[in-house]
Parts: C-alpha cells; sequence; structure tokens
C-alpha cells in the first residue's frame, strides 16, 4: 500500500519535470502550447512519465493501486448490487458457439465458470453538498431514492477502463453521475473479472450476463425489467472494447438465430429472447490489442499512451504474472490477439448494429476507431463520430470540469437520450472541434482513414506476431 510518505516523495521527484514543462508552455517553446492549456500540459507529461516507470511495479501492485476506493460523497447516489450468474451453462455455450464462428479455429482460450457479477447502480443526488457522505441505509433504499430522482427511462450499462487489467467501477463513479445528471436517467457500473487472472473471455461473459439481467432481473434484484430500447451500453478504453466486442457478440448471436427471429439463451430457468440495445457510445476505445494502428507522429505528440511496438509486459514477477502456463499478453492467449471479440478492430461485419456513439482525441486509438466508425457506416450502422482536436486519451475524464471535457460529455449523454427517445432521429454525421475555441467542423465519415482492404487486418496479424517474437526472445 502506498504510504501518504512515498505519495509526497512521488509528487516531489516529479516537480523540475512540472517546472520545464511549465516554462516551455509559458514561453511558447513546445510544439503544443498553441493547442494546450498549462493544465493539459503539466498533466499529460506527468502521465507521460509515470506510466513509462509503472514496470518497475508488480502487477499485483498497480492492480492494489488501482483498485483503491475514495468512497462516496456529494451528488450521486451509487447502490451496490450483485447479479448471479444462470445455474445454466447455456450462455457458456453461446459464447464458445460465437467466438468459433468469428475465429480462425487456432485460437487458445479456456471458457470460464459464471459467476456473480458485482456492479453499482449510479445516479444523480440533488441537492446536496459536494461533501455530503454516503447516508447509512440500505442499498435497496439507495436504489429507491435514486429511482426517485431519475427523470427519464434512459439506462445506460458503463463498462469502466484500465487496460482490462486495471481500475474499478469506484474509478469511474464522477464520470457516470455525470452521465446520469445530463441524461436525467441511471448507470450499471459495472465490475467485470480482470485480467490476468481472469484472461479472455470472463470479462465478456460477465457483460452478457449483466445485460440479460437488466432484461430479465433475477430473483432478489433491486430492478424491474427494463426495455432493450431504454438501454444504451458505453465505456471507455479498455472498457469501450467490451462494449464493441459485447456488441460483435450479440451481433453474432443474432446472425446464427434460426428463422430470421431473435435469437434466444436459456437464463435462470427459461428461455429468453435476445434484442439489440438501443446504441453503444464508445469513448477513447481501444479495440485493437495488437496496436497496429499507433505510430501517427501527431497522437504520439498530444497523448501520454505509450507508442508502438506494443511490447510485452515485462513488470517484476508476482503471484499473477508470469502465468503459469506463461503467456505473452496480460487479457488473453497470444494467438487470440486478432480475433474480433478481442480486438473488434478485426470485425468485418458491423451490419444490424444500432447507432453507435464514437469519441476520442488526436491519441494513439484514435485511427482504428476511425477504421471502427468508418467500416460501420459504410455498413449502414447509423455512427456519430467526434474528434478533439489535440486531445489525449480519455481526455472527458482527465480534464473533468473543463469546458472540453463539459462539452464531449453533453455530446455523450445528447447521444444516449437520442437513441432511447428519438431513434428514428439518428442519423450518421461527423464532428472535428477544433482546440481552444471548441468550434465543430463538419468531417465526412465515410472518409476517415484510407485503408486498403485486408490492410488492417494484415498489419494486425504482423503486430501480433511481432508482439509474440519479442515476448519469446524476452524483449
Amino acid at each position: 500500500m502506498s504510504s501518504p510518505l512515498a505519495v509526497l516523495k512521488l509528487v516531489l521527484s516529479k516537480i523540475p519535470l512540472m517546472i520545464s514543462t511549465a516554462v516551455s508552455h509559458v514561453l511558447g517553446l513546445s510544439s503544443t502550447s498553441q493547442k494546450w492549456d498549462l493544465h493539459t500540459a503539466i498533466t499529460v507529461n506527468l502521465l507521460r512519465e509515470i506510466l513509462g516507470n509503472s514496470h518497475r511495479s508488480t502487477v499485483t501492485q498497480q492492480q492494489h493501486r488501482s483498485l483503491r476506493d475514495p468512497g462516496v460523497k456529494g451528488n450521486l447516489w451509487v447502490s451496490r448490487v450483485s447479479l448471479p450468474g444462470p445455474p445454466e451453462d447455456a450462455l457458456r455455450e453461446a459464447l464458445s458457439q460465437a467466438i468459433r464462428a468469428l475465429g480462425t479455429g487456432g485460437e487458445e482460450y479456456s471458457l470460464p465458470a459464471l459467476e456473480t457479477v458485482t456492479a453499482e447502480w449510479t445516479g444523480y443526488r440533488g441537492n446536496v453538498p459536494a461533501s455530503e457522505p454516503e447516508p447509512s441505509i440500505s442499498e435497496a433504499d439507495k436504489y429507491r431514492h435514486l429511482m426517485d430522482e431519475t427523470t427519464s427511462n434512459t439506462t445506460i450499462i458503463y463498462f469502466h477502463g484500465g487496460s482490462y487489467y486495471l481500475m474499478d467501477p469506484c474509478s469511474t463513479r464522477g464520470l457516470v453521475s455525470d452521465y446520469a445528471r445530463l441524461t436525467g436517467g441511471r448507470v450499471l457500473n459495472v465490475r467485470y473479472r480482470l485480467a490476468p487472472q481472469n484472461p479472455f473471455p470472463a470479462a465478456l461473459l460477465d457483460a452478457l450476463v449483466v445485460y440479460l439481467s437488466l432484461l430479465y432481473p433475477p430473483e432478489g434484484s433491486l430492478h424491474d425489467p427494463i426495455p432493450a430500447s431504454d438501454i444504451v451500453i458505453g465505456g471507455d478504453s479498455s472498457g469501450g472494447n467490451l462494449a464493441a466486442v459485447l456488441l460483435q457478440l450479440l451481433l453474432q448471436l443474432h446472425r446464427s438465430a434460426s428463422g430470421g427471429g431473435l435469437p434466444t439463451v436459456m437464463f435462470h430457468g427459461r428461455p429468453v429472447e435476445v434484442p439489440l440495445p438501443a446504441g453503444f457510445a464508445l469513448s477513447s476505445a481501444s479495440i485493437d490489442l495488437t496496436g497496429s494502428l499507433r505510430s501517427s507522429e501527431l497522437h504520439a505528440l498530444y497523448d501520454y499512451l505509450p507508442g508502438p511496438p506494443v511490447v510485452p509486459p515485462n513488470p517484476p514477477p508476482c503471484d499473477v504474472w508470469p502465468t503459469d502456463p506463461p503467456r505473452a499478453h496480460f487479457f488473453c492467449e497470444d494467438s487470440a490477439m486478432c480475433h474480433p471479440l478481442v480486438s473488434p478492430l478485426a470485425a468485418s461485419s458491423w451490419e444490424g448494429s444500432p447507432p453507435i456513439f464514437v469519441i476520442c482525441g488526436e491519441e494513439r486509438v484514435a485511427d482504428e476507431n476511425k477504421v471502427l466508425a468508418q467500416t460501420a457506416a459504410a455498413q449502414g450502422v447509423p455512427i456519430v463520430w467526434e474528434q478533439y482536436e489535440a486531445m489525449p486519451h480519455c481526455f472527458s475524464q482527465l480534464f473533468a470540469g473543463t469546458a472540453v471535457a463539459d462539452k464531449s460529455s453533453d455530446n455523450w449523454a445528447a447521444f444516449v437520450k437520442k437513441v432511447t427517445e428519438d431513434p428514428a432521429g439518428v442519423a450518421t454525421k461527423g464532428s472535428y472541434i477544433v482546440a481552444k475555441s471548441l468550434d465543430t467542423r463538419p468531417v465526412d465519415v465515410s472518409k476517415l482513414l484510407h485503408v486498403r482492404p485486408g490492410e488492417v487486418l494484415e498489419g494486425m496479424r504482423q503486430a501480433r506476431d511481432e508482439f509474440v517474437r519479442k515476448a519469446a526472445s524476452g524483449c
């Protein structure tokens, strides 16, 4: 556990970096000074420094730091719930069939057990100061109070980021409570299983359990059945990946349904239909685990994420890493890195999808999001695309309370309300938001990034092979 003294030492060690960054920015010597304010410059440079040294900590230490719960206070309701996995094996079998259908046949994976998924219902709590503590009442009473303050049926399933091995719903409480306030609805902030302890497809199986649990509440649930037309599924970074692969899984279930009707599965003792939700909302989604499109110098200038080549993780050993038997990637077996349910950039079809909102900065994952957006749009999926000039990964969380973060959150929430309240009014639209002024310029979603047919998947496979080679050689 990090002591206050350790935290103080870390802060003090970064003071020279902060001073040099500030001087370069104020004097206009930095290449980003025309696009960023001082706060952005210092924050991004500090994150680059911290992430560059993260390999010095074990995975267990990194997880422990990222899972620390700051508690609940202020203008949000949080009701903690548990959603039991069904006793039948039907969901595991449906997932296994989808993995086989979408893959090449050479992917290795172990099918996880169905487990209880915990989550946090989150809503806006009005008329309380920022210091107001969480009330000492039951989770059921918190949920009733939460629902009393909703003004809309809109329901968001949210998956947090963290590279699939870090963070927790407690990390995104502020963000999702803002979404609840802006939509007038509620958010289910999901605690899916983390790698490397629980590799692919554990998180995806948890996501499917959560979605069906909203449609068909298990016995003892706090919520009533929620129509699919009221549900939007979203996430940031790896959580955006999880939302996208859940969409691919649902689309595959629909493709394989007999007679052209809705797919059905057994869930807690009864056959249930599996409709598609109203929409999906992806923020800085990390949809290519190979990192094959992350070499842009522009994106390197504005982002804090490390650039390519993506290298195998090499932290000090601990109880959870390296795994036994060993593998190169935290999240999945090496052979599965290009599977569409691992890296949805590899998906060939988004046809039939509900509308998708895709938002990112000029960041490392921008190009992979461009490919997803323009591919889906070309296949008839309504796509709302927004890119923010000079902004880094997950900027709306990083710079919460700033004008650029407020604009992105407002637009995210506006999409969610639109697809749940007026789905026929959602049309494909692209926007580029200019730094500082926040002026909006239209862009053609069909021409976001020039790629040849087959080029993306070929590049992903080459990047995967290089990743595996480096792992084998100890690089």
